[in-house]
């Protein structure tokens, strides 16, 4: 698995500072142009892992994040209007698939698995902490497990 930071993204960090404005953490934004409109998908977070995201959060966070993302664009020399941008903002749902190392910054506290290559077997735990490189698990009886990420071929939420 790879640790790709998002601010690669052109307009991942000022969306993110909207975001985190509601209370918030942007876990993904693609923007992406196709037959002369702008699709934006935003994936967010709640701060804190215990809280669930709910349909009105999504809503809070689209009408905030609306204005910005056609500010950023006008401001890169797109002619895009709110007539031609679609917008989605939804959570990373229950059984997210982790697609950047990078992501388990935001998840620390959340149940996760891992398929670990040195064992061929799914690690769960609870994500204690993570780096550039590597995480860290507990599982339910209190082992702690770092785990690199070279050796992670898939990532995804748990329910222990």
């Amino acid at each position: 698995m790879e640790y790709i930071s998002p601010e690669k993204n052109p307009y991942y960090k000022e969306s993110a500072e909207c975001v985190l404005s509601a209370g918030f953490v942007l876990v993904e934004l693609q923007v992406v142009p196709q037959n002369g409109n702008i699709h934006v998908t935003a994936v967010i977070s709640p701060s804190d892992p215990k809280k669930d995201i709910g349909v009105a959060d999504c809503s809070k966070v689209h009408h905030l994040l609306g204005p910005k993302i056609l500010e950023l664009l006008q401001n890169n020399g797109s002619d895009v209007t709110e007539d031609n941008l679609y917008m989605e903002v939804c959570s990373p749902g229950l059984d997210r698939n982790i697609k950047n190392a990078w992501e388990f910054s935001v998840f620390a506290g959340r149940k996760i698995r891992v398929w670990d290559k040195n064992v061929s077997d799914w690690v769960a735990g609870t994500l204690l902490s993570s780096d550039e490189n590597q995480l860290v698990l507990e599982s339910e009886d209190g082992t702690k497990k770092s785990v690199s990420y070279v050796d992670i071929a898939k990532a995804k939420f748990f329910n222990l």
